[in-house]
C-alpha cells in the first residue's frame, strides 16, 4: 500500500506540473499563429527535445521493449537503426530549408506551407493535407490514450476505460490551454523524464537479474533472439530468417520522418535557423541512446521473466514490461517507490509528448486549414482560438472511442499512422524543398497516391505474402515519389513567381 501511495504522489506531481505549464502559457496565446507555432520563438534545446519527444511516442517505452521482449533484436534493431538514420537526415537536409521557406512565405502549418509553396490559390492542397492529418493522427492519438490506460490498469488494477479517460483529460487540458509553447515546453520536460526512466529501468533490471551476463545468457537460450538476421518466434519457439528484403522494409521506418507534421513544425518554430545545427546534434544523440536502451530493456525484461521475478508476458501484454519492472522496484522501500513513480511518469511522458503534438496539428488542420483557408471563413482572433480548442476536444473524443479496446497493439497502430504520414507527405516535402520543377498537380497526385497506397498495401497487397509482406511505408513512399515526379513533368511548369521564390530561398 505504501509503495502505491508513493507512486501515486510522483505521478500526480508530474501531471500537476504539466497542467501548470498549460495554464502559464495560456495567457501568451493572443493569436492563432502563437497557438499553433509559438510565434517562432523556440530555442535550440527545446526544439531538439520537443521534436524527438513528440516523435518517440508510447512505442519508445512500451512498443519497442515489448517487441524486443517477444521476438529479440532483429525487427526492433533494424527499426531503431532506420529511425536513427532518418532522424539525422531529416535534421540535416530538411530542417533549415523548411524553416527558411515557411518563414519566407508566411506559413505556420504544414498544409498551409504546401499551398503557399505551390501557389495553390484554391487551397486544394491545404484541404487534402488537412484530411490526411486528421485520418492518420486520430488513431495515432488513440494509441497514446491506450498506453495510458494500460499503464494505470496494470499498475493499480483500475478499470482500463476510466484510466484512459483520466489520462486523456489531462492531455487535452494543458494542450487546449497552452497551445504550441506549452506543448513544446512540456515535451522538453517529458524527454528528460523519459531518459531518466529508461536508464533506471535497464540498470535496476540488470542488477536484480544478476548482471548483464545473466541477462544475455538467458536470451542466448532462445534461437535467433540475439541475431539481426534471424527472429525468434514465440509461437513455435524456433528461429525464422530475417531476410534482406525484411531488413530493407524495416529500415524504411526512417523515411517516415520526412512527412511527420509534428516534427516539421518544430523545425519551422525555432527562433533562428542557424541554431538548428545544435538542435540536430542534441536530437540525434538522444534518439540513438534512448532507442538503444529501450531495446535493451526488452531483453532485460525477458531475463527477469526467466529468473521468475516477472511473469512471462504474452502478446500485447509484453508492452507492459517496463510497468512490471517498475512495480518490482516499488517493493524495495519508499525511495525506490518514488523512483518507480518517476519511471511510470516517463511512460506518461512518452505518451503525452506525442499525443499533445498530434492533437495540436490535427486541430490546426481543421480550424485553420479547412475552416479558414479552404472554407474562406475569416474569423476574429478570439473566435479562431476558441474553434482551435474545441477542435482539440472533438478529436480527443474520437480518439478515446477508438482506444476503447485494451488489447490493441500500440506498436501496430503507430506503425500504420507513421507509414501514412511518411508516404503522403514525405515525398511532397522533399520535392517542395529540393526540386523547383515540382508543381501543385504533382504534389496533389503524389499526396493522394501515397495515402491510398498505404491502405491498399496494408489491407490488400501485403496479404499475398512472400515478397509483398513488407512494411507498407516503403512501397507507398516509392509510388508517391514517382507519381509526384511524373505528374509534375507531364503538366505545366510552375509560374515564374513560384520559381523565383524557390531560388531566393535556396540561394539565401
Amino acid at each position: 500500500m505504501t509503495s502505491q501511495i508513493c507512486i501515486i504522489i510522483a505521478i500526480v506531481a508530474y501531471l500537476g506540473m504539466m497542467i501548470y505549464i498549460g495554464i502559464s502559457y495560456s495567457k501568451k496565446n493572443t493569436q492563432a499563429a502563437e497557438f499553433y507555432l509559438g510565434g517562432r520563438k523556440l530555442g535550440p534545446l527545446v526544439t531538439a527535445m520537443s521534436a524527438e519527444a513528440s516523435d518517440m511516442s508510447s512505442y519508445l517505452l512500451m512498443g519497442l521493449p515489448g517487441l524486443a521482449y517477444l521476438t529479440g533484436l532483429s525487427e526492433v534493431g533494424w527499426t531503431a537503426i532506420g529511425l536513427a538514420v532518418g532522424t539525422y537526415l531529416n535534421w540535416l537536409f530538411v530542417s533549415k530549408r523548411i524553416r527558411r521557406y515557411s518563414s519566407r512565405i508566411g506559413s505556420f502549418t504544414i498544409p498551409e506551407f504546401f499551398s503557399k509553396r505551390y501557389g495553390d490559390d484554391k487551397q486544394i492542397l491545404t484541404c487534402i493535407a488537412a484530411i490526411v492529418i486528421v485520418i492518420f493522427f486520430v488513431p495515432y492519438t488513440a494509441s497514446g490514450f491506450a498506453a495510458c490506460g494500460k499503464l494505470f490498469s496494470t499498475l493499480f488494477g483500475m478499470n482500463y476505460t476510466v484510466a484512459m479517460l483520466l489520462s486523456a483529460a489531462v492531455i487535452v487540458l494543458y494542450c487546449t490551454l497552452g497551445g504550441f509553447l506549452a506543448v513544446s515546453t512540456t515535451d522538453l520536460i517529458q524527454g528528460i523524464t523519459m531518459s531518466i526512466a529508461l536508464l533506471i529501468v535497464v540498470g535496476f533490471g540488470a542488477v536484480v537479474t544478476g548482471g548483464f551476463d545473466s541477462v544475455f545468457n538467458a536470451a542466448k537460450e532462445l534461437p535467433g533472439y540475439l541475431s539481426l538476421v534471424q527472429s525468434y518466434s514465440p509461437q513455435t519457439g524456433t528461429a525464422t530468417p530475417y531476410t534482406f528484403l525484411m531488413i530493407v522494409s524495416t529500415l524504411a521506418w526512417g523515411l517516415g520522418y520526412f512527412g511527420m507534421p509534428h516534427i516539421l513544425l518544430r523545425f519551422m518554430a525555432i527562433e533562428e535557423e542557424e541554431k538548428l545545427t545544435l538542435s540536430r546534434r542534441i536530437a540525434t544523440v538522444w534518439v540513438v541512446l534512448s532507442m538503444g536502451v529501450a531495446v535493451l530493456i526488452g531483453v532485460v525484461g525477458y531475463g527477469l521473466s526467466q529468473a521468475g521475478i516477472l511473469p512471462m508476458l504474452e502478446g500485447s501484454s509484453s508492452e507492459t514490461v517496463i510497468i512490471q519492472i517498475a512495480s518490482v522496484l516499488s517493493g524495495y522501500g519508499i525511495l525506490p517507490a518514488l523512483i518507480a513513480g518517476v519511471i511510470l511518469s516517463g511512460i506518461l511522458a512518452a505518451t503525452m509528448s506525442t499525443a499533445d503534438s498530434q492533437l495540436l496539428a490535427a486541430a490546426s488542420s481543421i480550424s485553420q486549414n479547412l475552416v479558414q483557408d479552404f472554407g474562406k471563413k475569416k474569423l476574429e482572433t478570439a473566435t479562431s482560438l476558441v474553434i482551435a480548442r474545441i477542435t482539440v476536444i472533438a478529436i480527443s473524443l474520437i480518439a478515446v472511442f477508438i482506444a476503447q479496446d485494451p488489447n490493441s497493439s500500440i506498436f501496430t497502430i503507430v506503425s500504420f499512422a507513421w507509414a501514412g504520414f511518411g508516404a503522403a507527405f514525405g515525398p511532397v516535402v522533399l520535392l517542395a524543398l529540393f526540386w523547383k520543377r515540382s508543381n501543385k498537380q504533382g504534389a496533389l497526385a503524389g499526396m493522394i497516391a501515397g495515402g491510398v497506397m498505404v491502405f491498399a498495401w496494408k489491407y490488400g497487397i501485403a496479404k499475398l505474402g512472400g515478397a509483398f509482406a513488407i512494411y507498407e511505408l516503403l512501397p507507398a513512399f516509392i509510388v508517391a515519389l514517382l507519381v509526384n515526379v511524373a505528374v509534375s513533368l507531364l503538366t505545366k511548369e510552375p509560374d515564374a513567381e513560384i520559381v523565383k521564390t524557390f531560388e531566393e530561398v535556396m540561394n539565401k
